[in-house]
């Protein structure tokens, strides 16, 4: 079994003593019970790790550790961002975990035309801090060195541009569509700088949605027979992706 991670500011150089304290120090000590001589991971979110060995738990929020080796885990290429239409709230969360958990670069939050959910105000920054956290949580459930970042929400004039630029740039941009004819194993990946999937809410997408992104280079693709909901379909792209691309051969 791999150690367990947690997160801190800065990790440490080889060698250094430091303490586990706060939110991930309570967690390590109270929650997964971790004693001395226990083998940890510690981890920036950005894609240094360190492995350290616990030489003491000095109270129920805090322990000590020794980084006895340090590295920085490459982000897997080509990235792939995530622009999710605002599910209904009990969709919402998982949405974000799933896609994390599958290796999720960035999640942009989009207002789409026919979302029953609406951001406004404290409402978006409320959401967002959820989806952070959301993601912070599941980076660490999965072994993941890199939180994926998130941002929004944005209207559809902002997905335009999101994925304008990554065509332009040599992207490749799909949104999931359950009566579209070309499939995602259609699609050439393997040359691609970027990959965008774009995911519309419960109802699907406007008509006049999809038309503008596909007037800018977007596909509109199918994964498979089965119709996914919006909280899973992500995640079952980007397992297709990972196999399709070198994200997760390690290369």
């Amino acid at each position: 079994m791999t150690p367990p991670l947690f997160w801190v500011d800065e990790v440490p150089g080889v060698g250094a003593l430091a303490d586990l304290a706060g939110a991930e120090g309570h967690h390590a000590v109270t929650v997964t019970r971790i004693v001395a001589g226990d083998r940890i991971t510690v981890s920036d979110g950005a894609g240094t790790i360190g492995d350290a060995d616990v030489e003491a738990t000095l109270a129920k929020d805090r322990l000590r550790y020794r980084v006895v080796g340090r590295r920085v885990v490459p982000s897997p290429r080509p990235p792939v961002t995530l622009v999710q239409a605002l599910p209904k709230s009990d969709r919402s969360e998982l949405t974000v975990e799933l896609a994390t958990e599958a290796g999720i670069d960035r999640i942009v939050a989009w207002q789409s035309a026919r979302c029953v959910t609406r951001w406004v105000g404290s409402r978006a920054e409320k959401g967002i801090r959820k989806w952070m956290s959301t993601a912070a949580t599941a980076a660490k459930q999965s072994r993941r060195p890199r939180i994926p970042t998130v941002d929004g929400p944005v209207g559809t004039p902002g997905v335009r541009e999101i994925v304008s630029e990554a065509v332009g740039a040599g992207g490749v941009a799909v949104v999931l569509h359950e009566s579209a004819t070309e499939a995602l194993a259609e699609v050439a990946l393997d040359t691609a700088t970027s990959v965008v999937i774009v995911v519309g809410p419960e109802g699907g997408i406007d008509p006049g949605e999809l038309e503008d992104l596909r007037a800018l280079g977007a596909h509109a693709v199918r994964l498979g027979p089965e119709v996914l909901r919006t909280s899973t379909a992500a995640a079952v792209a980007l397992g297709a992706i990972g196999v399709r691309t070198d994200r997760w051969s390690g290369r």
